[in-house]
Protein backbone atom coordinates (compact mmCIF):
# COMPACT_ATOMS: atom_id res chain seq x y z
CA UNK A 1 0.00 0.00 0.00
CA UNK A 2 1.64 3.41 -0.79
CA UNK A 3 0.68 7.16 0.28
CA UNK A 4 -0.48 9.75 -1.87
CA UNK A 5 2.16 11.55 -1.67
CA UNK A 6 4.67 8.11 -1.87
CA UNK A 7 7.68 8.82 -4.93
CA UNK A 8 6.55 12.41 -5.34
CA UNK A 9 10.01 14.73 -5.67
CA UNK A 10 10.33 17.88 -3.47
CA UNK A 11 9.66 20.98 -4.97
CA UNK A 12 13.08 22.88 -6.48
CA UNK A 13 14.53 24.91 -4.05
CA UNK A 14 12.22 23.81 -1.12
CA UNK A 15 13.79 25.96 2.17
CA UNK A 16 11.83 23.05 4.12
CA UNK A 17 15.62 21.13 4.76
CA UNK A 18 16.89 24.30 5.88
CA UNK A 19 14.03 24.62 8.22
CA UNK A 20 14.37 21.94 9.77
CA UNK A 21 17.63 21.63 10.35
CA UNK A 22 17.29 25.36 11.72
CA UNK A 23 14.65 24.45 14.14
CA UNK A 24 16.53 20.42 15.31
CA UNK A 25 19.44 23.28 16.03
CA UNK A 26 17.38 25.21 18.54
CA UNK A 27 15.54 22.28 20.02
CA UNK A 28 18.05 20.94 22.55
CA UNK A 29 17.29 22.50 25.76
CA UNK A 30 21.42 23.23 26.60
CA UNK A 31 21.61 25.26 22.90
CA UNK A 32 18.15 26.96 23.68
CA UNK A 33 19.51 28.20 27.53
CA UNK A 34 22.54 29.22 25.43
CA UNK A 35 20.82 31.62 22.80
CA UNK A 36 18.28 32.73 25.48
CA UNK A 37 21.73 33.97 28.02
CA UNK A 38 22.70 35.44 25.56
CA UNK A 39 19.94 37.87 24.43
CA UNK A 40 21.35 40.09 27.39
CA UNK A 41 23.87 41.16 24.27
CA UNK A 42 26.76 40.13 25.47
CA UNK A 43 29.84 38.01 24.87
CA UNK A 44 30.08 35.02 27.10
CA UNK A 45 32.71 33.00 27.76
CA UNK A 46 32.41 29.30 27.15
CA UNK A 47 32.80 28.84 30.69
CA UNK A 48 30.65 30.86 31.69
CA UNK A 49 28.00 29.23 29.80
CA UNK A 50 28.54 26.04 31.17
CA UNK A 51 28.11 26.64 34.45
CA UNK A 52 25.06 28.76 33.68
CA UNK A 53 23.77 25.83 31.60
CA UNK A 54 25.02 23.50 34.34
CA UNK A 55 26.85 21.24 31.91
CA UNK A 56 30.31 19.62 31.50
CA UNK A 57 32.93 22.35 29.90
CA UNK A 58 33.43 19.41 27.31
CA UNK A 59 29.80 18.99 26.52
CA UNK A 60 29.00 23.26 26.15
CA UNK A 61 31.85 23.13 23.57
CA UNK A 62 30.15 20.30 21.44
CA UNK A 63 26.92 22.47 21.29
CA UNK A 64 28.68 25.85 20.39
CA UNK A 65 30.45 24.19 18.22
CA UNK A 66 26.90 23.62 16.36
CA UNK A 67 25.60 26.68 16.80
CA UNK A 68 28.11 28.68 15.54
CA UNK A 69 28.31 26.13 12.40
CA UNK A 70 24.74 27.15 12.11
CA UNK A 71 25.26 30.62 12.08
CA UNK A 72 23.04 31.44 15.12
CA UNK A 73 26.13 32.34 17.26
CA UNK A 74 29.78 34.39 16.02
CA UNK A 75 32.66 33.29 18.16
CA UNK A 76 36.29 35.38 19.53
CA UNK A 77 39.41 33.97 20.94
CA UNK A 78 41.27 35.98 23.08
CA UNK A 79 44.34 34.46 24.82
CA UNK A 80 43.00 31.29 25.98
CA UNK A 81 39.32 32.31 25.83
CA UNK A 82 36.26 31.67 23.43
CA UNK A 83 34.03 34.38 23.57
CA UNK A 84 30.29 33.62 21.69
CA UNK A 85 27.56 36.50 21.39
CA UNK A 86 24.40 36.05 19.29
CA UNK A 87 25.25 35.92 15.72
CA UNK A 88 23.34 39.77 15.20
CA UNK A 89 20.16 41.39 15.79
CA UNK A 90 18.01 38.82 13.57
CA UNK A 91 19.50 35.87 15.59
CA UNK A 92 17.83 37.91 18.46
CA UNK A 93 14.55 38.38 17.15
CA UNK A 94 14.13 35.15 16.09
CA UNK A 95 15.27 34.07 19.58
CA UNK A 96 12.57 36.82 21.00
CA UNK A 97 9.34 35.97 19.47
CA UNK A 98 10.07 32.35 19.68
CA UNK A 99 10.37 32.73 23.56
CA UNK A 100 7.34 34.95 23.54
CA UNK A 101 4.79 32.52 21.49
CA UNK A 102 5.47 29.88 24.53
CA UNK A 103 1.96 29.43 26.87
CA UNK A 104 2.63 30.56 30.26
CA UNK A 105 2.67 27.73 32.53
CA UNK A 106 2.07 28.33 36.47
CA UNK A 107 4.25 25.13 37.45
CA UNK A 108 6.87 26.17 35.32
CA UNK A 109 6.94 29.86 36.03
CA UNK A 110 6.89 28.83 39.77
CA UNK A 111 10.05 30.28 41.67
CA UNK A 112 11.71 27.38 44.14
CA UNK A 113 13.48 30.32 46.35
CA UNK A 114 13.62 33.63 47.63
CA UNK A 115 16.58 34.36 45.47
CA UNK A 116 14.58 33.20 42.52
CA UNK A 117 11.58 35.00 43.26
CA UNK A 118 13.22 37.90 43.93
CA UNK A 119 15.55 38.02 40.03
CA UNK A 120 11.92 37.08 38.73
CA UNK A 121 9.72 40.47 39.73
CA UNK A 122 13.31 42.45 38.60
CA UNK A 123 13.60 40.64 35.09
CA UNK A 124 9.26 41.31 34.84
CA UNK A 125 9.73 45.12 36.17
CA UNK A 126 12.43 46.42 33.53
CA UNK A 127 15.22 44.46 31.69
CA UNK A 128 17.41 44.22 28.39
CA UNK A 129 16.17 42.15 25.62
CA UNK A 130 19.01 41.73 23.62
CA UNK A 131 19.94 45.46 22.90
CA UNK A 132 16.40 46.88 23.65
CA UNK A 133 14.54 48.00 26.79
CA UNK A 134 11.38 45.00 27.59
CA UNK A 135 9.34 44.28 30.62
CA UNK A 136 7.14 46.57 32.18
CA UNK A 137 9.66 49.97 31.49
CA UNK A 138 9.92 48.44 28.20
CA UNK A 139 5.98 48.63 27.72
CA UNK A 140 5.47 51.94 29.60
CA UNK A 141 7.74 53.48 27.11
CA UNK A 142 6.70 52.21 24.50
CA UNK A 143 3.34 53.33 25.71
CA UNK A 144 4.31 57.11 26.40
CA UNK A 145 5.63 57.71 22.93
CA UNK A 146 2.52 56.19 21.61
CA UNK A 147 0.50 58.73 23.38
CA UNK A 148 2.34 61.24 22.84
CA UNK A 149 1.99 60.76 18.84
CA UNK A 150 5.98 59.94 18.78
CA UNK A 151 5.61 56.39 17.38
CA UNK A 152 2.53 55.00 15.94
CA UNK A 153 0.77 51.06 15.66
CA UNK A 154 -1.22 49.64 13.44
CA UNK A 155 -2.21 46.23 12.94
CA UNK A 156 -1.48 44.98 9.14
CA UNK A 157 -3.76 42.33 7.00
CA UNK A 158 -0.70 39.75 7.29
CA UNK A 159 -0.01 40.39 10.98
CA UNK A 160 -3.73 39.55 12.21
CA UNK A 161 -3.52 38.45 16.05
CA UNK A 162 0.47 38.34 15.69
CA UNK A 163 0.89 42.19 16.83
CA UNK A 164 1.04 45.21 15.04
CA UNK A 165 3.81 47.39 13.16
CA UNK A 166 5.39 50.14 14.98
CA UNK A 167 6.87 53.54 12.70
CA UNK A 168 8.44 56.58 14.33
CA UNK A 169 6.43 59.57 13.08
CA UNK A 170 7.81 62.93 12.09
CA UNK A 171 7.23 64.24 15.52
CA UNK A 172 9.35 61.12 17.13
CA UNK A 173 12.20 61.70 14.81
CA UNK A 174 12.03 64.98 16.25
CA UNK A 175 12.05 64.01 19.32
CA UNK A 176 15.23 61.70 19.28
CA UNK A 177 17.04 64.50 17.59
CA UNK A 178 15.91 66.97 20.32
CA UNK A 179 16.55 64.36 23.07
CA UNK A 180 20.02 63.22 21.84
CA UNK A 181 19.21 59.74 20.83
CA UNK A 182 21.20 58.99 17.72
CA UNK A 183 19.07 56.61 15.24
CA UNK A 184 21.58 54.59 12.84
CA UNK A 185 19.35 54.88 9.39
CA UNK A 186 21.98 53.48 7.30
CA UNK A 187 21.91 50.17 8.56
CA UNK A 188 19.68 47.36 7.02
CA UNK A 189 17.62 46.91 10.29
CA UNK A 190 14.28 48.64 10.50
CA UNK A 191 14.00 51.86 12.52
CA UNK A 192 11.24 50.53 14.48
CA UNK A 193 10.05 47.02 15.15
CA UNK A 194 7.55 45.45 17.49
CA UNK A 195 8.59 42.91 20.05
CA UNK A 196 6.14 40.67 22.03
CA UNK A 197 7.35 41.04 25.45
CA UNK A 198 7.40 37.24 27.44
CA UNK A 199 6.43 38.69 30.63
CA UNK A 200 3.64 41.89 29.70
CA UNK A 201 1.97 40.01 26.68
CA UNK A 202 2.07 43.05 24.75
CA UNK A 203 4.86 44.86 22.20
CA UNK A 204 7.62 46.96 23.17
CA UNK A 205 9.51 48.90 21.23
CA UNK A 206 12.57 47.48 19.53
CA UNK A 207 14.33 48.24 15.80
CA UNK A 208 17.05 50.43 15.52
CA UNK A 209 15.31 52.76 17.67
CA UNK A 210 14.57 50.63 20.91
CA UNK A 211 18.63 49.84 20.63
CA UNK A 212 19.14 54.17 20.70
CA UNK A 213 16.83 54.84 23.16
CA UNK A 214 18.33 51.93 25.29
CA UNK A 215 22.29 52.65 24.95
CA UNK A 216 21.05 56.30 25.98
CA UNK A 217 19.04 55.28 28.86
CA UNK A 218 22.14 53.65 30.47
CA UNK A 219 24.62 56.00 29.32
CA UNK A 220 22.66 59.09 30.51
CA UNK A 221 22.31 56.97 33.91
CA UNK A 222 18.66 56.53 33.96
CA UNK A 223 18.65 52.72 34.36
CA UNK A 224 21.35 50.84 36.12
CA UNK A 225 21.75 46.84 35.15
CA UNK A 226 21.45 44.96 38.44
CA UNK A 227 21.96 41.20 39.25
CA UNK A 228 23.90 38.81 36.82
CA UNK A 229 20.59 38.39 34.82
CA UNK A 230 19.72 41.01 32.36
CA UNK A 231 17.41 43.05 35.03
CA UNK A 232 17.48 46.80 35.02
CA UNK A 233 16.37 48.96 37.81
CA UNK A 234 15.01 52.85 37.52
CA UNK A 235 17.10 55.94 38.75
CA UNK A 236 16.10 58.77 40.39
CA UNK A 237 17.39 60.59 37.50
CA UNK A 238 15.77 58.02 34.92
CA UNK A 239 12.68 58.91 36.65
CA UNK A 240 12.62 62.78 36.57
CA UNK A 241 14.41 62.66 32.98
CA UNK A 242 11.25 60.32 31.96
CA UNK A 243 8.39 62.66 33.94
CA UNK A 244 9.66 65.36 32.01
CA UNK A 245 10.02 63.99 28.66
CA UNK A 246 7.23 61.62 28.20
CA UNK A 247 4.96 62.51 31.99
CA UNK A 248 5.50 59.02 32.91
CA UNK A 249 5.11 58.78 36.60
CA UNK A 250 7.47 57.51 38.71
CA UNK A 251 5.33 54.83 40.18
CA UNK A 252 4.96 52.79 37.01
CA UNK A 253 8.85 52.81 36.83
CA UNK A 254 9.40 50.81 39.69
Amino acid sequence: MTTRNAGRARPRGSQAPGLAALAALIADETRATCLLALLDGRAWTAGELARYAGVAASTLSEHLGKLVAGGLLAEERQGRHRYVRLADARVAQLIEDMAAQLPPDAEAERPRSLRESSAGSAMARGRTCYDHLAGRLGTTLTDALTAHGLLTSEATPEQAGAGSRFALTDAGLSWFEATGIVLDRKGRRPLARACLDWTERRPHLAGAAGSALCRHALDAGWCVPIGSERAVKITTAGERALSELLGIEAGALR
